[in-house]
């Protein structure tokens, strides 16, 4: 019988849908049917139960933020359950030790990070049985039955597993020893707060920093242009280059001055212009496209996404590509047929009648790599059965899928030349010839008709005005455009940068821009006001400390991907590259001294941040330097860390029990506490709490050890 472990619980029931089953306790029970005739077993993580160990699981020093402790280098890497994941992973364990399981199916999302999902729960549970792949990018019936009829062998994915050990793991050493390094010397300039770094996440921090100081520099030029009004049409005058800004007010005025009488119809340029319809959504254009339609965060469009891929409706929305291959173009003719009966759409029937089999634009299997274009599936259900956002997602989904089909857009535009004298002015109209695909987008055309005109033609000069305009500075990002800027990050870099980074689409992957964008919203490094996104004080103080270091630029995340993907295909060693991150966190950790020594900073700008449940007041005498032992919330400190590295602290909860303020007291004054009561493996007991060399330390109540 086989095992397959999929990524969460809704993953799990798409996946045994098509064949008959029963829910058991934490697993899925599939019968003997013709694609498993002896049954099988569907059990399901919730997300990621393996994390990284903390520091002070290889070196007990670490526990503390100390810039003398770094770098923090461990000689290998341990994982452990995440908190709270116990049960789900023992019933994975045991189902995966029964005699009757002969192999395994590895079902999570067919990517690096539901790759190492899986892996991970069966390194820890020490695996021993053949694996297997199963690689979908839809949860259709169909499209699971097929996955399930073309298993990969569990070795053909195993890279990616290495690929994303080798990102956690290097992303890990430039976390902690970056973080830690620029927190503790910051904080000796005065600033209490913990700063978090990242090799992704600082260089997007920068772009944004980076645009706000443009803004803040800008200067803004004044600059002048001339309309002239020829009775039944204006036109604004233009120089040999066909521009209109004038620099000179006075140039301007005296264009104003003679544009009187009347003028000459010079050239009328009439051209078809043919717009074809848009690519089909990638994850990045879908966020992008959220964000400008409906002000969506990239976050909360990719969660409203993943919601209508558990469903079956769209394909997998953590894709880079807007292309299909054939094997997905053969479904077109159902996922038409069925889209078209909903109400919302029949209407556009007769737009939607092209046949897209052989067009490039949109079939081309050499673009697509792990993952298609966010399409609807054949199972697309019906968008009146959604509301709020995640109908406004789903129909631009649908739309963007039906516009393909539709014809051209065709317009004609029109330019007229007027000549007064030696004064040239230009007048541009635009008349719609067909919408085509713009009425499935519901795009209105923009018409401005001209009248019609002759060359030789004279028309009279009602009049001429001078406008007064200034030019405006960059505009402030939003999460649209910033995963468009850091999609296309590399534009800064040297050529062969560049080329890395077109490969990879600069900084981060489809899958974690919009949670990069939301960590730094959540440790308060931008702000969001009307869309756009501001830096705080706290953002800017820590660009202005790595400005110009490799944390701040996409240098470094270009390489690191490259070199990720090359891992991914068999092409580079793990190693060598978790290797050559421990040598760059060496080196960050000494390049964060020089810089922050360096650096003059206000540290009112940033305000210290009191713990939750902090109280900050004295509690008792620090049993180590003799300073005022303080309430910091979750725990007692001494109020002397900063003053002289003193780093006492005592926890308020051991294994349940609560060590308040009177029993803290006690135990300074007497030695130890009362007998608490504690808990550990399931297992209640009683133990009294005492100190030895600074140390916390158990004396069971007699009958409890």
């Amino acid at each position: 019988m086989q095992l397959i472990i999929a990524e969460k619980p809704k993953q799990a029931e798409k996946l045994a849908a098509p064949y008959p089953s029963v829910k058991r306790d934490g697993y899925i029970e599939i019968k003997p049917c013709d694609r498993f005739p002896a049954g099988a077993k569907l059990a399901y993580a919730v997300g990621h139960l393996c994390e990284l160990q903390e520091p002070a699981h290889y070196d007990a020093k670490w526990k503390r933020w100390n810039y003398d402790h770094l770098p923090i280098i461990p000689e290998r890497f341990d994982y452990r359950l995440s908190r709270g994941k116990s049960k789900t992973f023992q019933v994975i364990k045991k189902l995966l030790n029964e005699r009757t399981t002969t192999s395994i199916i590895i079902a999570s999302d067919a990517e690096r990070e539901g790759e190492a999902i899986v892996r991970l729960i069966l390194r820890l549970a020490n695996n021993a049985k053949p694996i297997q792949r199963l690689w979908i990018s839809s949860l259709t019936p169909q499209a699971v039955d097929h996955g399930f009829a073309n298993l990969l062998d569990g070795k053909e994915t195993e890279n990616l597993f290495h690929e994303a050990m080798s990102r956690a793991c290097a992303d890990w050493l430039i976390g902690m020893n970056a973080s830690r390094a620029y927190t503790t010397l910051l904080k000796k300039k005065g600033i209490a707060d913990v700063f978090s770094l990242g090799r992704v996440q600082t260089p997007t921090l920068s772009l944004i920093v980076e645009r706000e100081k443009q803004i803040e520099n800008f200067r803004p030029e004044t600059f002048f242009e001339v309309e002239a009004d020829f009775t039944r049409y204006t036109g604004k005058y233009i120089n040999p280059k066909k521009q209109t800004k004038i620099t000179e007010r006075s140039l301007a005025e005296a264009i104003v001055a003679r544009t009187t009488g009347t003028g000459t119809v010079a050239a009328v340029e009439k051209t078809e212009q043919v717009e074809k319809p848009p690519f089909w959504f990638s994850l990045s254009l879908l966020q992008t496209e959220a964000s400008r339609r409906f002000g969506l965060g990239a976050k909360e469009t990719l969660d409203i996404a993943q919601k209508l891929y558990i469903r079956g409706w769209i394909s997998y929305p953590r894709t880079d590509s807007s292309f299909v291959s054939k094997d997905e173009a053969s479904q077109f003719p159902a996922i038409l047929n069925r889209l078209l009966k909903q109400p919302e759409y029949t209407e556009l029937t007769d737009l939607v009648t092209n046949n897209l089999m052989n067009n490039k634009r949109y079939v081309n299997s050499a673009k697509v790599s792990d993952h298609y274009a966010i399409i609807p599936t054949e199972e697309a259900g019906a968008v009146a059965k959604l509301s709020g956002r995640d109908a406004q997602v789903y129909d631009l989904i649908v739309r963007r899928f039906l516009a393909a089909f539709a014809a051209d857009a065709r317009s004609e535009k029109t330019e007229i030349i007027t000549e007064r004298e030696q004064d040239r002015f230009l007048t541009k109209g635009s008349r719609s010839l067909e919408l085509g695909f713009k009425k499935v987008l519901k795009i209105e055309a923009k018409e401005q008709e001209l009248p019609a005109v002759e060359v030789g033609q004279p028309v009279p000069i009602k009049g001429a005005k001078l406008l007064e305009k200034q030019t405006e500075p960059p505009k402030r990002y939003t999460e649209g455009t910033l995963i468009l800027g850091m999609k296309t990050a590399g534009k800064v870099l040297e050529n062969e940068l560049q080329a890395i980074m077109k490969e990879i689409e600069g900084l981060g992957t489809e899958a974690t821009r919009a949670g990069i964008i939301d960590g730094l919203k959540r440790r308060e490094y931008i702000q969001v006001k009307k869309k756009e996104l501001h830096p705080t004080a706290k953002g800017r103080i820590l660009i202005e400390a790595v400005s110009g270091s490799i944390l701040a630029s996409p240098e470094m995340t270009a390489k690191w991907e490259s070199r990720l993907d090359q891992i991914g295909k068999g092409e580079a060693s793990a190693a060598q590259f978790v290797d050559q991150a421990k040598k760059l966190s060496q080196h960050l950790v000494q390049d964060a001294k020089t810089r922050v020594e360096q650096l003059e900073v206000d540290p009112t700008q940033v305000p210290a941040k009191r713990a939750r449940g902090a109280t900050n007041r004295p509690v008792g005498i620090c049993p180590v330097c003799q300073a005022e032992l303080l309430d910091r919330g979750k725990f007692y400190g001494c109020s002397a860390y900063q003053k002289n590295n003193c780093g006492f602290t005592l926890p308020k909860t051991i294994l349940g029990a609560r060590l308040t303020q009177t029993e803290l007291k006690k135990m300074l004054a007497n030695g130890k506490t009362k007998p608490l009561e504690m808990k550990k493996n399931g297992r209640t007991f009683q133990a009294m709490l005492y100190l030895e060399q600074h140390q916390l330390k158990f004396e069971f109540v007699k009958g409890e050890a």
